[in-house]
């Protein structure tokens, strides 16, 4: 934990210091679960399966374009504000720009690796490009963990509720912009698996206090299909593995 010095920031008018961050670690739960899967299901492409590795392709473009989203999400809205916010977690903030610039760095080794391995599913492609995932998978645990000790709870202390919604709001805007740019449909992945990461137990009070009547309903009619269909072509000949 940071420790505690005079702040040079403020709140804005109207505000109140304190707001709830556990949205963050159902977040960092999907994270997890994305690059623990996504090195296991790249090697397990046949060597010439262009087909299947199609389609594990989509996805591992689409979890590459979560995790550049969530820490520029977290560049744009967090860092600065939660430094001058509070001047004791600025080692912690620089830690964390730190650990996001390596691993920009490791996904622009990665994300070259893609078109080649699906051209020809080539299995020598394939092993060094789940590799490569994998060192980026242990990266990011490391920074998940710290984000989590050092970070969320001083947030929770000296940021509004409204401050710590921009989080929210400017990944579903970013969504919504480039929903079009991929094959599948992201918001209905991003729900699915937002529900996936609260435990079983608690799903249904969360969902319930969380996402809106209307989403609900759409939810319901369509979008639960969609993600359904997308875990069941990402795992056809098995059970959607367990986030916990």
């Amino acid at each position: 934990m940071a420790e505690r010095l005079p702040s040079s920031g403020s709140l804005p008018d109207g505000q109140v210091a304190g707001c709830d961050t556990s949205g963050m670690i159902l977040v960092h739960r999907i994270f997890r679960w994305l690059y623990r899967e996504l090195p296991s299901l790249v090697r397990d492409v046949d060597d010439g399966d262009v087909e299947r590795a199609g389609v594990v392709g989509i996805y591992a473009k689409l979890d590459f374009f979560a995790l550049h989203l969530h820490h520029r999400t977290e560049d744009t809205v967090l860092w600065d504000r939660l430094a001058a916010r509070e001047p004791g977690c600025a080692v912690h903030v620089e830690l964390m720009r730190a650990q996001h610039a390596e691993v920009a760095s490791q996904l622009a080794r990665i994300e070259p690796q893609l078109d080649p391995w699906l051209e020809a599913a080539d299995a020598g492609l394939r092993d060094a490009f789940a590799g490569d995932i994998e060192f980026l998978r242990d990266t990011l645990l490391v920074h998940l963990g710290n984000e989590e000790d050092d970070i969320l709870p001083v947030a929770g202390a000296v940021m509004s509720q409204q401050e710590w919604d921009q989080l929210e709001a400017h990944t579903r805007k970013t969504l919504l912009a480039r929903r079009r740019d991929f094959p599948r449909d992201v918001l209905s992945l991003q729900l699915g698996l937002l529900l996936a990461s609260v435990p079983e137990a608690e799903r249904d009070e969360w969902y319930h206090a969380n996402v809106p009547a209307p989403i609900r309903l759409l939810y319901l009619l369509l979008m639960k299909r969609r993600y359904d269909r997308a875990m069941q072509e990402l795992y056809p000949d098995r059970p959607v593995p367990s986030m916990f």
